[in-house]
This record gives C-alpha cells, structure tokens and sequence, in this order.
C-alpha cells in the first residue's frame, strides 16, 4: 500500500479555517440578536460570557480547582447583575470582588505572580462587561456594533493577511503566530471599518483614526492572554468553542478594545458617539 503524502504547509496552515468559521457566524448571530434586543437580554448574555471568561481564567491559575473555577464564575456573572441589575443602588464596589478572590489565592507562595496576574485580568474582564451594557444603554446598538466590528475586521483581516504573508513576528516571545503583516491589516481594516460607519452617518471623521487605536488596544488584549497561556503551558483557555479554543480566546480582543473606549470616554466623554450624524 502506498503511504498517503502528508499534508502540505499550505493545508496546516487552513486546516482550522472551516470550524473557525461556523463557530464565528454562529457567535455573530447570536451576538448580533443580544445586541439588537439590548436591555435585560444583552445583561444575560454578557454575564454568561464574563463568567465563562472567569472560570477558564480560574482554571488557568490553579488547574486541580473544579469546584473554586465554577464558585467564581457564578460569584461573578452574580456581581454583574447585580452592578446593572439595581442602577439604583451603588454596586460598583462589587467589581473588584473577584480579582480580590484571585489574588487570596496562593498568597505569598509559588504560584502568586499567576495569581497577582489572573486578577488584574478578572479585573479587566468584569471592567469590560460593566462598560459593554453601559455603552449599549447609553450610545445605542451603533456603538456596540462598531466595537465589535472593529474587533472581528481586526482579527479577520490579522488572520488571512498574516497567514498567506507571513514575515517579521510582532512578537515572538509571547505570540509567535502573529506577524507585523497580519496586525498592520488589522489596522488597516478597522479604519475602513471606521469609514464605513461614517459614511453610513454615524460618527464623526475622528471615528477612521480611532479604529485602528481600538483595534491594537484589542491585538493587545490577544497578546496579554497569549502570555498567560505560555505561563500556564496550555495551548486554549478551554474547549467551549470549536476552531477557537476557549471564550477567553475568542473575547480576549473585546475585553481589550472596550477597555480602551472607557478611557477614551473618560478622557473625552463626548470622543465617542455614534448616535448618528456625527
């Protein structure tokens, strides 16, 4: 029998294309229909996403702690509600209860840098969820859209432009798939993205540079959870999402360019906003 050639580097290097993009439609309709209803439902679906986030980052910090990994994502997605649920009473407080969590655990032993660095990143991640319901309630669907986009186009165009180029690595130490070719594109396709909403009236000219700034700010975010992946010697957050490994893995970028419209509203509270018109 003669053998079969193995497959060749063309084909590795899209063997993981077709499950990337059935899980990837599948979460953009989902995303799109959360986002269109807003209101309670768009808090449900985020909760469910920071606590999937919040229990791959518990077992990434400490993987024999099955039981703590499921207590803390439910302590968190419980936090969010209650930081949206009830505007009237103040609950901001409650944000930092979980990284808190995170950095009791393992204090002063082996494995507290893991854990000093799983809270800052449950920090960001409640951070994120808190200002993704507050954008959709305060810009509209618009606003939420336009993150989101900027994110997908980012890692879309960063993909397919990095794997049929190649060249320098962006930065190998902690990413080394991820090449200058790939995260220029990314640039490039959320400023078009940027002008795309401008044409379509909604946002000002400023809207095409500020794209690309949210996307590094996510391409960041990929990068901050590449590194702790290394650190912890697993190749996915989890399994949760075919062809993408973990929620964390596939929302790692949003985490990171929503940080960065907080900032930029607290900068500028007026910077951002898609209301339409300019």
């Amino acid at each position: 029998m003669i053998p079969a050639a193995p497959p060749s580097a063309a084909a590795n290097r899209w063997a993981d294309l077709r499950p990337r993009m059935l899980s990837a439609a599948v979460l953009l309709i989902i995303g799109a229909v959360e986002v269109w209803l807003g209101g309670w439902p768009f808090l449900v679906f985020i909760m469910a996403l920071v606590g999937a986030m919040i229990w791959e980052l518990a077992r990434l910090s400490r993987q024999d702690g099955a039981k703590r990994a499921y207590g803390l994502a439910l302590i968190a997605a419980l936090l969010l509600f209650a930081d949206e649920g009830w505007p009237n009473w103040p609950s901001y407080w409650l944000v930092p209860i979980v990284p808190l969590i995170f950095l009791a655990s393992d204090l002063g032993g082996p494995r507290w840098l893991m854990a000093k660095t799983c809270a800052l990143i449950a920090l960001a991640i409640m951070t994120a969820g808190h200002g993704l319901f507050e954008l959709r309630q305060a810009e509209g669907a618009a606003a939420i859209l336009w993150v989101l986009g900027v994110v997908v186009v980012s890692d879309v165009a960063g993909y397919f432009v990095g794997r049929t180029l190649g060249g320098p690595k962006f930065w190998p130490a902690v990413s080394p798939k991820k090449t200058w070719s790939g995260t220029v594109a990314g640039w490039i396709g959320a400023a078009l993205l940027g002008a795309a909403f401008v044409y379509a009236g909604y946002g000002g000219a400023g809207l095409i540079a500020l794209s690309p700034l949210i996307a590094f700010a996510g391409q960041m975010g990929d990068i901050a959870e590449s590194w702790l992946k290394r650190r912890a010697g697993v190749k996915d957050s989890s399994r949760l999402i075919p062809g993408h490994g973990g929620v964390m893995d596939r929302f790692d970028a949003l985490v990171g360019a929503m940080l960065a419209v907080m900032a930029l509203q607290f900068i500028a509270p007026n910077l951002i906003s898609l209301s339409g018109g300019g």
